[in-house]
């Protein structure tokens, strides 16, 4: 995936901020530059979380592997990681059994993503289950982030 120029979203607010004082005299002016220079470093900070959020729903939706941001020459990337983690082979035997009440309208969205899938229900849960389970995939609060930061 090509790096993101934060730069260019920031300086586009900063203007954004600066147009909406512009209505005032140039005093609201010149405190508007003021107010949007001193609010980069949140705007950056705002927009590294955003992509944090970004990543996590991604990587929510990918069969396997996840998603990082990486920075690169102080721009983010978005990275997509494959994982082969543990997952059971189709030798492993299935002597495990778990009964398990779902509400009917969770039952038809297992249902609606295992046909999306192509595979049983009783798969696509084996699926989800093994790859949550994997200690590897699991951090603190399910985010992940790496890279170096630049202050």
């Amino acid at each position: 995936m090509p790096r993101m120029n934060i730069a260019a979203f920031v300086e586009a607010l900063q203007r954004d901020i600066e147009g909406v004082a512009g209505i005032g005299d140039e005093q609201i002016a010149d405190a508007a530059r003021r107010i949007a220079a001193a609010l980069e470093p949140s705007l950056r900070l705002r927009l590294m979380e955003l992509l944090g959020e970004v990543a996590a729903e991604l990587t929510s939706q990918l069969p396997n592997g996840h998603v990082e941001v990486r920075m690169a020459g102080g721009d983010p990337e978005l990275v997509v990681v494959e994982e082969r983690g543990p997952m059971p082979s189709p030798d492993d035997s299935l002597s495990a059994r778990v009964t398990l009440r779902l509400p009917e309208t969770l039952k038809a969205i297992i249902d609606a993503a295992a046909q999306d899938e192509g595979v049983s229900a009783n798969t696509w849960l084996l699926q989800q289950i093994s790859r949550s389970a994997n200690p590897q995939r699991r951090g603190p609060g399910g985010r992940r982030m790496s890279g170096y930061g630049r202050s």
